[in-house]
């Protein structure tokens, strides 16, 4: 995959995350709208939820804008790992400012319910918020599934499974949103048709806690890339692949991959040169291998150190794969 490839998919994550911040932002409004006329509890817990997934798109943004940095001195293996950080940041928000939030004012309203009117302007908001939700939601999963396709795996697969977690940040939230929606509908109709508070206070708790799980999967997975994810067995027979192909290498003993942010490895390989070489052609052979392999766009740095007789080589069961992009 070229850099024109590469470009594309930052490029298509960075429109996800803009389009979910609009529709987030047109969302929160309108809850609020009808949260401050109907009084309803599930109606003002999604209303935090949206002003939560709002103010989280701006995280993602930043997350795509600092992770794409090229590396400098200060920063040998990029600024990849940015991306995680404020991903991490954007799940703790959706946690506090939307689970606790909505957890807390259902429990309020179940101790001191307030009245609630206005039931047809809370259903127009609710079907509104679902089409604007589902528009943002049917871009994260075309991302996510283009991406299931090129690794030939599952598109929830690929959610749980990406290196990219502004996609699957946008994918999770948009996924919460459109149930909470339902929960908040059923809560509202539930409260008009038994005059009683309590489904619609339950409605808001029961988000809060979806919130919760959702903030909770994100904050796991943007944890194990920071402290450093292990590849998948498909990537690593891939990248092995990409060694084993050029020309000067014979043989390799040792493969070690990390991500450094979103599709970015850094790649560390022991191997044999073909023929009998001087020491400085050995050298000259290497750094040759190691400059090629970092014009691939998923290498940000490549280190090879020379393999000993007695060790064995790598073997890698079934053919060759091309899935590369995590």
């Amino acid at each position: 995959m070229g850099q024109s490839k590469k470009a594309g998919l930052s490029l298509t994550s960075l429109a996800t995350v803009i389009f979910a911040f609009i529709a987030n932002l047109l969302v929160a409004v309108a809850k609020t709208v009808a949260a401050l006329m109907t009084g309803s509890a599930s109606i003002v817990a999604e209303a935090a939820h949206s002003w939560a997934d709002t103010g989280n798109q701006v995280f993602l943004l930043v997350a795509e804008r600092r992770s794409s940095r090229q590396r400098d001195s200060s920063h040998p293996m990029g600024y990849g790992r940015e991306a995680y950080v404020w991903s991490m940041f954007a799940a703790f928000g959706l946690f506090t400012a939307g689970a606790v939030v909505s957890v807390m004012h259902g429990s309020q309203e179940l101790i001191s319910p307030e009245p609630a009117s206005d039931f047809g302007l809370a259903y127009a908001v609710l079907g509104i918020s679902f089409v604007l939700e589902g528009m943002s939601f049917i871009q994260a999963f075309r991302q996510a599934r283009e991406s299931a396709k090129l690794l030939e795996r599952g598109t929830l697969e690929q959610v749980l499974k990406s290196s990219d977690p502004t996609m699957r940040a946008v994918f999770a939230e948009d996924s919460a949103a459109l149930i909470g929606l339902g929960i908040a509908f059923l809560g509202v109709l539930l409260h008009q048709l038994t005059g009683s508070p309590v489904a619609d206070a339950l409605g808001s708790i029961l988000v809060g806690i979806l919130l919760g799980v959702i903030a909770v999967v994100l904050i796991d997975r943007n944890r194990r890339f920071l402290v450093g994810q292990a590849v998948t067995p498909a990537l690593k027979k891939a990248m092995a692949g990409r060694v084993l192909e050029h020309p000067d290498i014979d043989r390799m003993t040792y493969l070690h991959l990390e991500f450094v942010g979103p599709r970015r490895l850094y790649l560390v390989a022991a191997v044999d040169i073909n023929g009998d070489l001087r020491e400085h052609e050995v050298a000259v052979a290497l750094r040759r291998v190691e400059r090629s392999l970092e014009e691939q766009d998923i290498v940000e740095e490549a280190v090879l150190t020379l393999a000993t007789p007695d060790e064995d080589a790598l073997t890698f069961e079934g053919g060759a794969s091309s899935a590369i992009v995590e």
